[in-house]
């Protein structure tokens, strides 16, 4: 289950963003309560409205 205040967290604070080619915004944040897992958000082209919300097995950490 993913809560809401996870999707709230990875908007406002995301450890890594990519913008998608039709405008669309994904944002990552790794999720202490759900084993450090990296929940991923995609946001329409207006930054605010959630398209949907997974954990991405794939994801791995940028390097600095």
């Amino acid at each position: 289950m993913i809560l809401d205040e996870w999707i709230v967290m990875a908007i406002a604070h995301p450890i890594h963003q990519e913008i998608q080619s039709d405008g669309r915004i994904r944002r990552w944040a790794r999720i202490a309560e759900a084993d450090d897992r990296y929940l991923r958000v995609v946001l329409l082209a207006d930054g605010e409205t959630v398209h949907n919300a997974f954990f991405d097995r794939r994801f791995r950490e940028p390097s600095p």
